[in-house]
């Protein structure tokens, strides 16, 4: 073996073991989430902590369903970020299409200016748009939760507008030649073309929609419209928490990001590597 083989295969091993050391540091909360889950009330503060309980309280996650509308919750939630995430797919996708590939007087500085709404903090704008979903009647219901996501936002144009415009621009003057107008090429041409991209943000979309806390504690107060970011919270007293009922709704809630995130995987990666290609 050459010295510069030996040099390689070093620098490889070293690059494994922090990728693997990085990777036991970010399943560990996890695995202890699944250990505390499966615990018995009385194994929840033993010293030294226990990580294999016995035995295995397997009840821990049927309680949750008796003590709370834990199912009830759940589809509050899927329902807000299914519908958010559909319109932020929806809106974001025909606004980046404009910005790439139309022309019209003032595209630029329009688009500098939906990049400048991304500097404005959240807090800002809150009071304001509580105000405003007051007036039309929305508090207490779902609307004000997913019904903004229909008119865009700015991370997300800006993502789809960096894969519209990594598009050879040969594919609008061939679809043009054979008739097409500009919402036929969106549709049939760059749509099925930006699968890896709307997957990418389809699945950030739906994170951030599935964990909000912020958004239902200002909008909800009815129980029967609580999401699982409130519900949770539950199962927090004031003198004491029950950390299994916790743990085990918790490890549940995160299921469906999961399982999207296995499905969409491919997509994902190669919508992180495309969108930053061309500016």
């Amino acid at each position: 073996m050459t010295k510069k083989k030996a040099i390689n295969l070093i620098k490889k091993a070293v690059a494994y073991l922090l990728l693997t050391l990085g990777a036991l540091t970010m399943i560990i909360p996890f695995l202890w989430m699944l250990s505390t889950a499966l615990k018995d009330i009385g194994e929840l503060f033993s010293y030294p902590p226990v990580w294999i309980p016995k035995p295995l309280v397997w009840e821990n996650f049927i309680e949750v369903f008796d003590t709370l509308p834990f199912g009830l919750f759940f589809l509050n939630s899927l329902k807000v970020a299914l519908l958010g995430t559909l319109g932020t797919l929806i809106s974001c996708s025909s606004g980046a299409y404009a910005f790439a590939r139309l022309r019209f007087p003032g595209k630029e500085t329009l688009f500098k200016l939906v990049l400048l709404t991304m500097m404005i903090p959240g807090q800002v704008t809150m009071i304001p748009v509580f105000i405003v979903m007051r007036y039309l009647g929305w508090y207490d219901t779902h609307l004000p939760l997913w019904v903004p996501s229909f008119f865009g936002s700015a991370f997300g144009i800006f993502l789809l507008r960096q894969f519209f415009s990594s598009l050879p621009a040969e594919l609008d003057d061939a679809a043009k030649i054979d008739g097409c107008n500009y919402l036929q090429i969106f549709c049939i041409i760059y749509l099925p073309l930006s699968k890896p991209a709307l997957a990418t943000l389809g699945i950030l979309t739906f994170m951030g929609s599935w964990n909000n806390l912020l958004g239902p504690v200002i909008y909800l107060k009815t129980i029967e419209k609580l999401t699982l970011t409130i519900g949770l919270s539950f199962f927090q007293g004031q003198f004491i928490t029950n950390y299994s009922l916790l743990m085990a709704g918790s490890l549940m809630s995160i299921l469906p990001i999961l399982i999207l995130y296995i499905l969409a995987q491919k997509y994902f990666v190669r919508g992180i590597a495309l969108t930053g290609i061309k500016g």
